[in-house]
């Protein structure tokens, strides 16, 4: 969501683009690996109908067909599109156009819901518009600058670069990070509140009250901008009365809470950055609107270093919201229930037809397929049998479903497992069009990379179907520029509706204007004045009547609570390196030197209560996940883990691991406004999952054992390790059997009294094959070492080198 710059070197290498605004030159090292994810290799190269190969006209044939085929036997509210933050604008326009204006249903929902659709709600809330109103610039011009929800030094990298150096500037600024956890952003904190799970939303419920108590409030701004302050701020009482009340509440000292409050009421330059820990709740929503009520109470809103920030997760998550890839929207900012704003979008497409109801929002999207109602469903870059919530039950409802499409750029995903079609896409280097950032700039992404095989851009895709569907006529682009021009031409007339999204300087671009577009803020129109990298600094909000609107939050607490059965409150999140669900990142061995392998933290002290051991391998549950559901992962001892609570990261799959698809344990309660669900809100129990047996495993691919527990991870040259462990005893030749050596000469060292094995498989050229040892406790090798040995033939004393694994 930070929107760096990339510049793409000789075609096989990259680079920070110095001239971006986002990034200045700087990648993460996820940015900076991004070569490193191409090639051909485990892409999805040509399309397939049915598990065979197929030519794209019998493929796009039976895409249209089937489609049509239930809208005119169920209607059109029995498909459904289910699209991502990693598709282009130009890619989501489309989609969202064939859907809500063709179709005529808002069935297309995004992943984009599962993790920003809160502060959509209550920036629309508050603000009348979904808009971020400030900037990047504003983080680093804050004197007081709070990170709310949000590990920013694992999750947006160059966004902490930028903080961490402005402070380093300017010793006097200050941070204060409010996590549960003690993550590596709190490095440069000056103040960390390890609040309670979910009690967010009583914190700066609790702050509003004191800021009304102590006299802080900016009556001229309140009475001059905003209605609804006293409901508000009545609301904010009857939930934190007083400061020591909202400690309680949040399980904080009154001290720090006491500071936090001062700072805030005596700092004019305050920018609150809020993200996924805010929004990925079953008030989600409320909590973004807390955030909202005490800036506006302070006048602090679109003023440079002051502002609400929230900070987007995926590449073009804001692209997608500003286009309507949501089922509660229309495109550019406009409302599906406001009759006048769908008669403009119609006429404006000139479409048979326009969606009248909001759709299905993810969780109730893939609650339907369930169900048997939707019957089709066409799925665009994106993994939801592992990031949806209840993820079993997502995987089980997609494999009963009648009739599962879906585009990705990668053959083998948990995802794809369950599609009836599947359609090869472009990827990254090979896409053209724009991105929108987490301030609102626009970005162009331009292709250096030929398309391999059949791959084909989403948007053509798109455009085929709808083609093949009688609506030929709202869909002959020949270009991303033509789509481009159409969306922005779309935003000049529903600016007319109020909106602030407004791209209409823009309609009539150049094709070559488009393709040398650099990074711009919207809005861009052919007024300066309205042109602007803050919005709401004039006090001019979008609600009919100008003003802003404070909103009466009522703090409550999380709907799923540890119980007797389930003690242990699980926290779900990211890691520094890896991305989603690794489809990509998986791709390269640089990504996982950090963290290898699926793992769950816990505090010693509760591991000490259990039994466990840091290190061990534990089996987690959850009454969402069902009696087959548990997943199996490393214990790690976590001392900045508070008790009662465990942390588990989002990323791996079946790809990757036997068991650890965390979403399995997660329940699908939602937020009531937005539809986001509570993935930082389960309650799980832990206990120890203690093999007879471990090993280690290197290969060359192709191999997959079917125990217990395994996970893999990439090494340079193609070399995989493999963790491996089961509960049942298994012999060395039993274990041997599933590996399917090839020919070649095998190595092997057994101590049966201990129990250890070791093995080694060279090929016919004496070239390593596979090395593999194991015993009841496990394995000390050097990995990084022993892959390196794959690539040269080893004489008499490498091969004992090798089999002893140092």
């Amino acid at each position: 969501g930070v929107g760096c710059g990339v510049r793409a070197v000789a075609g096989r290498a990259v680079a920070g683009d110095k001239g971006h605004p986002a990034n200045h030159g700087k990648l993460c090292v996820k940015g900076s690996s991004l070569h490193e994810t191409l090639g051909e290799n485990e892409r999805l190269l040509m399309p397939s109908v049915a598990g065979a190969a197929a030519s794209w006209q019998v493929a796009l044939d039976t895409v249209a067909r089937k489609f049509s085929q239930v809208i005119a036997e169920h209607g059109p509210d029995a498909v459904a599109f289910y699209v991502s933050g990693q598709l282009l604008t130009e890619d989501y326009y489309v989609a969202n156009k064939l859907m809500k204006g063709y179709i005529g249903s808002a069935n297309i929902d995004t992943n984009s819901r599962l993790c920003m659709s809160s502060a959509v709600a209550a920036h629309k809330r508050a603000f009348g518009e979904d808009v971020v109103p400030g900037c990047y610039e504003d983080l680093e011009l804050a004197d007081l600058l709070v990170l709310t929800g949000s590990n920013t030094a694992w999750a947006h990298p160059i966004v902490y670069q930028r903080i961490a150096a402005a402070k380093q500037a300017r010793p006097e600024m200050r941070v204060v990070v409010v996590d549960p956890r003690r993550t590596a952003t709190c490095d440069i904190a000056d103040l960390h509140l390890p609040l309670a799970p979910g009690a967010d939303g009583f914190l700066f419920a609790g702050l509003f009250s004191w800021l009304d108590q102590e006299g802080y409030v900016d009556d001229d701004y309140v009475n001059a901008y905003t209605n609804g302050f006293h409901a508000a701020v009545k609301a904010a009482r009857e939930a934190c009365p007083s400061l020591e009340a909202t400690a309680e509440r949040c399980g904080l000292e009154r001290d720090d809470v006491k500071t936090f409050f001062r700072w805030f009421a005596r700092t004019q330059k305050v920018v609150t950055l809020f993200s996924q820990g805010i929004n990925q709740s079953d008030t989600g929503t409320d909590k973004g609107n807390a955030i909202i009520n005490v800036h506006l109470a302070t006048g602090r809103v679109g003023k440079p270093g002051a502002s609400p920030f929230s900070m987007t997760g995926q590449p073009n998550a804001m692209g997608g919201r500003e286009v309507g890839g949501l089922a509660n929207q229309l495109a550019a900012h406009l409302d599906i229930e406001n009759p006048l704003h769908r008669a403009v979008v119609q006429e404006f497409w000139q479409s048979p037809t326009i969606c009248r109801e909001a759709g299905l929002k993810a969780v109730d999207m893939f609650e339907a397929i369930a169900e048997g109602k939707i019957k089709a469903i066409w799925i665009m870059a994106t993994n939801p049998v592992v990031s949806m919530p209840e993820a079993n039950r997502v995987r089980d409802a997609l494999k009963r479903c009648d009739f599962v499409v879906v585009s990705d750029c990668v053959a083998s995903t948990d995802t794809t497992a369950c599609a009836d079609v599947l359609l090869p896409a472009a990827a990254w280097g090979e896409k053209s069009g724009t991105v929108t950032n987490s301030e609102r700039c626009i970005s162009r992404q331009r292709s250096f990379l030929s398309l391999p095989g059949e791959a084909k851009q989403d948007w053509w895709i798109i455009s085929q179907v709808a083609s093949r569907m009688g609506f030929a006529n709202g869909f002959d682009y020949r270009s991303e520029a033509d789509i481009f021009r159409e969306y922005a031409a779309l935003t000049g007339v529903t600016s007319q509706q109020g909106r602030l999204l407004d791209l209409s300087a823009m309609a009539d671009i150049s094709d070559e204007a488009y393709q040398d577009l650099a990074p711009v803020q919207w809005p861009v129109t052919l007024s300066k004045e309205a042109q602007s990298r803050r919005l709401f600094s004039s006090g001019r909000f979008v609600h009919a009547d100008g003003r802003a609107k404070f909103i009466a939050v009522e703090p409550k607490a999380p709907a799923v609570l540890p119980g007797r059965d389930f003690p242990f409150w699980l926290n779900t999140g990211r890691i520094r390196d890896q991305w989603h669900t690794m489809t990509r990142t998986g791709r390269t061995a640089r990504l996982f030197q950090h963290l290898s392998e699926p793992f769950v933290e816990m505090h010693p002290e509760d591991m000490r209560s259990l039994k466990l051991k840091d290190g061990e391998l534990v089996s987690l549950s959850s009454e969402q996940a069902g009696e087959n559901g548990q997943v199996i992962v490393r214990l790690r001892a976590q001392m900045g883990q508070r008790r009662g609570e465990v942390f588990m990261p989002i990323h791996w799959t079946d790809q990757f691991a036997a068991s650890a698809r965390v979403d399995a344990l997660v329940s699908a309660h939602t937020d009531p406004h937005s539809g986001q669900p509570a993935f930082k809100q389960s309650a799980v129990s832990i206990c120890a999952w203690r093999p007879s047996w471990q090993g280690t495993v290197l290969a060359r691919g192709g191999f997959r054992p079917t125990v217990g527990f395994w996970s893999r991870t990439r090494m340079a040259d193609g070399v995989e390790v493999w963790q491996v462990a089961d509960q049942k005893p298994m012999t060395v030749a039993e274990f041997l059997e599933q590996c399917e050596l090839g020919a070649g000469a095998t190595i092997e060292l057994e101590d049966a009294d201990a129990g250890h094995h070791r093995l080694l498989q060279l090929d016919d050229t004496g070239l390593p094959l596979l090395w593999a040892a194991w015993s009841p406790s496990g394995v000390n090798l050097d990995a990084e070492w022993l892959a390196g040995e794959f690539a040269s033939v080893p004489d008499q004393r490498g091969r004992l080198a090798l089999l002893s694994g140092k």
